[in-house]
């Protein structure tokens, strides 16, 4: 995923054989999904960008039948929840007017992850939707109820409206990582370190979101490597605000002056993409933490491993040190399954999450903060065990 990519993600959810995947391939114009009239044909969440007439690039997920059954059959259905959590808005198929377990409670997902959905009713060639069902979906959960067949292009305008209005407006919403921090002219200098982590030849996206919103807001910038702060300090120029990575807060906060407001790029995007009053009051729990405790590090993405990787070695290492503890730890990267309970982890700690939109984030840390498990990122957790977290925050109270 680019910087400030805003694409809505769209779950299509249903029985097998409700023509899930024959609407996919209405909706974008194209065979994006196979189709079958042989019910469980899509047995994993298939994702598609596509752009669709009047609602512009979206993320589709085509998902498998949520009444399957057998031991495979609840695998499929385990995945197709799994997808909830990650997506901006649902439709819902049925057809043929049933309307009943399976449909209850997947919409209780719905509206545990507060995922907007619409009511697809397919196929009305065959049977068309009835009134007393249509008034009861709509009485009970508030939502769109359609009567549709997806071997008609009539249908298209109407459901693409109806889907436009479902999408949450924050889904577009232009926001930036520096609102309400920088105002324009400020200059401000981002200490940029190059290790093993970065790629060949490029900055890491989070470093190139903050030179663009810093440019879209009309500021000053500059971009140094650690190694050059201390010189380039040298030259008399003060900066309204100091970004760094927070691998060198120690350094980067011992050179600056303690009047310069400092922080992190993952700080920055922890406020930027996350729930960032859960990470605030989260991450003091770091002094709570004894032998034997379970610390959960989440990875947005997948990499290559190294020596110098930050989630696998470097902030259990910083954290074993900080509080004398022997912890335990376990890392899960994207968006994958995590083992065991919620209840078996101490403290999970999130990174920056650039790579994953707002939905997905919030949704993967939503259970745990239920669950009133403190939760923490990456650059708060290296600014407490290094003592400046409070110098680090000051600029976001």
């Amino acid at each position: 995923m680019k910087g400030k990519d805003l694409k809505p993600h769209i779950g299509i959810f249903g029985r097998r054989n409700n023509g899930k995947s024959t609407l996919i391939n209405y909706l974008t114009d194209q065979k994006t999904a196979i189709v079958s009239s042989q019910p469980g044909t899509t047995t994993d969440p298939v994702k598609k960008s596509v752009e669709i007439f009047g609602i512009g690039p979206a993320v589709v997920i085509d998902t498998a039948g949520i009444d399957d059954s057998g031991e495979l059959g609840n695998l499929r259905v385990d995945k197709t929840m799994k997808v909830i959590p990650t997506i901006d808005m649902a439709i819902l198929v049925i057809s043929g007017n049933v309307f009943a377990d399976y449909e209850k409670e997947i919409i209780k997902q719905f509206k545990y992850y507060d995922v907007p959905f619409l009511v697809l009713h397919n196929k009305s060639d065959e049977e068309p939707l009835d009134a007393d069902l249509e008034r009861t979906i709509k009485s009970h959960y508030n939502a769109i109820v359609f009567d549709f067949n997806t071997f008609s292009g009539s249908y298209k305008d109407a459901l693409i409206k109806h889907i436009t209005e479902t999408i949450p407006k924050t889904v577009y919403a232009s926001t930036s990582l520096f609102d309400g921090i920088v105002k324009p002219k400020d200059f401000v200098l981002l200490v940029t370190p190059i290790d093993s982590e970065a790629p060949v030849g490029r900055m890491i996206l989070p470093q190139v979101m903050a030179w663009r919103d810093l440019l879209d807001k009309h500021c000053i910038c500059a971009s140094v490597r650690e190694t050059e702060l201390e010189d380039f300090l040298a030259k008399g120029v003060k900066p309204d605000l100091v970004v760094t990575d927070s691998q060198v807060f120690t350094y980067v906060s011992s050179v600056i002056a303690p009047d310069t407001p400092l922080t992190s790029f993952s700080i920055i995007f922890a406020r930027y993409r996350g729930n960032f009053p859960a990470y605030m009051s989260g991450t003091p729990h770091i002094d709570k933490l004894k032998d034997k405790d379970r610390v959960l590090i989440l990875e947005s993405c997948t990499h290559q491993v190294s020596c110098d990787d930050i989630g696998r070695y470097k902030i259990p290492k910083w954290l074993k040190e900080f509080t004398g503890k022997n912890i335990e730890f376990t890392v899960v990267a994207g968006l994958s399954d995590i083992p065991g309970n919620i209840q078996d982890y101490a403290m999970v700690i999130q990174c920056g999450g650039c790579v994953v939109t707002r939905k997905q984030l919030e949704g993967r840390l939503k259970p745990f903060i239920e669950a009133n498990t403190p939760v923490s990122n990456y650059g708060m957790v290296i600014a407490y065990t290094t003592g400046i977290f409070n110098r680090v925050t000051e600029i976001f109270r």
